[in-house]
């Protein structure tokens, strides 16, 4: 095992982890934006919590838990880790930089917005994973979605996750197209539809997590 650890140490290695985890990372969003957005049906809440309820029980999803934390693990340490690289290489900023002529801003603000990524993650776990997962505050009177009602109260708390989405969105948008060219998955002909999709991803899943605690907050759904 000692070539893996020394093949992923590599700077080719760490961008591929980044890749593979990103990926990863990406497809369970697919998931959990999608059950999330059954409460757009306006039934209560019902196919929200029945879909809740099914995840914190099946023993798949459960084993799948512990491997989605492996790989967000994974995924914050390895971007460290190229931050980290990337300072090294550059210990003094150059004097003048145009860095708009090479890159958009979101591709070479990754570390920021992955760092306010990580805050909100915080926040956002706290309020709902700790909940449902580590206290008895669950019941089929107060269910997932009624403390979304509740946490959804507080203005600052709806700022707050509109603005994590919005960071969301941007590091989609530099991620998806990123994870393509690191794995090799690029190719003139194809390029261009690859970015087409990430970009149409990023806005949509960004959007649709952004609209929930807004449509909370003013009673759009009940």
């Amino acid at each position: 095992m000692a070539w893996l650890a020394k093949s992923f140490n590599s700077s080719l290695g760490k961008k591929l982890l980044m890749a593979i985890t990103g990926l990863f990372l990406i497809s369970f969003l697919i998931v959990h934006c999608g059950l999330n957005a059954t409460i757009f049906l306006n039934d209560g809440g019902v196919a929200f919590n029945e879909g809740a309820e099914f995840m914190a029980h099946n023993p798949i999803i459960r084993t799948m838990e512990i491997v989605l934390f492996g790989g967000l693990l994974l995924h914050i340490f390895d971007g460290l880790r190229l931050w980290l690289d990337n300072k090294k290489k550059r210990p003094v900023a150059y004097a003048v930089v145009d860095g708009a002529a090479n890159s958009k801003w979101y591709s070479r603000s990754m570390g920021l917005l992955g760092t306010l990524l990580l805050l909100f993650l915080i926040m956002h776990l706290k309020h709902f994973w700790y909940f449902s997962r580590l206290t008895n505050d669950l019941t089929e009177s107060h269910t997932l979605y009624n403390e979304m009602q509740v946490v959804f109260q507080s203005p600052i708390v709806v700022i707050v996750y509109v603005l994590g989405c919005i960071s969301l969105g941007y590091h989609l948008l530099h991620g998806f197209q990123s994870a393509f060219q690191t794995m090799g998955w690029n190719h003139p002909k194809y390029t261009p539809t690859i970015k087409a999709i990430g970009a149409i991803y990023s806005i949509v899943i960004a959007a649709l997590f952004a609209a929930m605690p807004v449509a909370f907050y003013f009673n759009l759904i009940q």
